[in-house]
């Protein structure tokens, strides 16, 4: 497991397909900055609209390429639960540390359906396993009742939690703060409250651009400075705020082309970033010194 910052890496793309030189050139700095974990086939990674073998030449290369430097943890989430078990596996046999597992989307299935579907995938595996709760992409909430009752699974071990939802987020650490089950932040715009109530981390999307400050910060919670902490969220609040201007990842795959991390390539039914919000996202990336 970690603690700290995970970052939801983006997938670089050229006309091609995946690039894997602007993918190695991102890792590496996400790494010489002193991230704590990497998230390969996210949703920031658009592994929705990659090929299978698009997918398992991305987790050969990640994997390689970070060389047990950090956790490397693997999106296999599918709505379909033979497919998720079937990535989970797979995942699993090429070297994950961890998987990241995305409620099942569309189906909207019920909390019977969302333990049995959880269930058989920690069943497939022996890596642990974060579930991942984003109600807004997927139509179906986790409730900390539900979570309490996965934490039981002994290989499900942490939630990602981008529920947005600051009570909810409360009632799950309370539900699980008595076991060893982690709760990570989903959401970067909210990483200091949730923290404060014990969450022992972030999986970012602004890491992608601003790896050491994002560790910075959540390191000064960490370590009890909350002033260093309270310094460096409101200085790249904005920023922070910008990266979700349009739908995860269009700003950040933007301000990733910006500083040399590939193209700005989006995949269908995502497009590039619309005029306006390049304008708003070079403004912030300027504010804060990222470009001039």
């Amino acid at each position: 497991m970690f603690s700290g910052v995970a970052t939801a890496l983006i997938t670089p793309f050229n006309f091609k397909g995946v690039d894997f030189d602007a993918y190695g050139r991102l890792i590496e700095d996400q790494i010489a900055n002193g991230i704590d974990a990497l998230v390969v086939l996210g949703t920031t990674g658009e592994a929705t609209t990659m090929t299978h073998e698009e997918k398992v030449e991305t987790i050969k290369f990640a994997i390689k390429k970070i060389n047990k430097r950090v956790p490397v943890i693997v999106g296999t989430g599918s709505n379909c639960t033979a497919t998720a078990v079937q990535n989970s596996i797979e995942a699993e046999k090429l070297g994950a540390d961890m998987l990241l597992v995305v409620t099942p989307y569309y189906n909207k299935c019920t909390e019977e359906g969302l333990i049995a579907h959880y269930s058989q995938i920690a069943q497939s595996v022996n890596v642990p396993i974060i579930t991942y709760n984003v109600p807004g992409r997927t139509g179906v909430n986790m409730t900390a009742k539900t979570i309490k009752a996965l934490a039981n699974i002994p290989n499900i071990v942490a939630v990602k939690e981008a529920s947005g939802n600051i009570s909810q987020i409360a009632s799950i650490i309370g539900a699980v703060r008595s076991s060893d089950f982690k709760v990570y932040s989903g959401d970067d715009g909210i990483i200091l409250p949730v923290m404060s109530m014990g969450a022992q981390g972030l999986i970012s999307v602004a890491s992608n651009i601003i790896p050491k400050q994002m560790v910075d910060m959540v390191h000064a919670v960490q370590n009890g400075d909350m002033q260093l902490a309270q310094d460096l969220f409101f200085k790249y609040r904005g920023l922070m705020e910008v990266m979700f201007c349009e739908t995860n990842p269009i700003p950040v795959k933007f301000a990733c082309s910006k500083l040399g991390f590939g193209e700005n390539l989006p995949r269908l039914p995502l497009t590039p970033i619309s005029e306006t919000g390049k304008i708003k996202v070079l403004d912030e990336m300027y504010n804060v010194g990222l470009i001039k």
